[in-house]
């Protein structure tokens, strides 16, 4: 399978800060312009970290309690709607469905992906 994706170095990809946290909090975020949550995840000694994300499809709120994922935290905070989105929690895009990266097994919140 061929990709359009431009490659990168891997000094690219160290640019990257993809780390390990949890989601603290979870609410709709009827602001959004498509159906979205705010989150409030606990990324360990850096702190607490807010964010929008469009994963309604597959979760619940209250399903994601206690749910650790994986998120870029080094791009510059975003401006969506009235929150200032400060990380940007991934996810794997199947149309309109997105499934969250998370860990099998439970890790200390802040690790670095690498």
């Amino acid at each position: 399978m061929e990709t359009n994706a431009k490659k990168i170095d891997w000094s690219d990809f160290e640019k990257i800060d993809i780390r390990v946290g949890t989601i603290q909090e979870a609410k709709v975020f009827g602001d959004a312009k498509k159906p979205s949550y705010k989150l409030v995840i606990d990324f360990g000694e850096m702190g607490h970290r807010k964010s929008s994300a469009q994963i309604t499809k597959l979760y619940k709120t209250e399903d994601l309690i206690g749910k650790q994922i994986m998120a870029v935290i080094n791009f510059p905070p975003k401006q969506i709607a009235n929150i200032q989105s400060e990380c940007l929690v991934l996810g794997i895009v199947n149309g309109d469905a997105v499934t969250l990266l998370t860990s099998d097994k439970p890790v200390k919140n802040g690790l670095r992906i690498g």
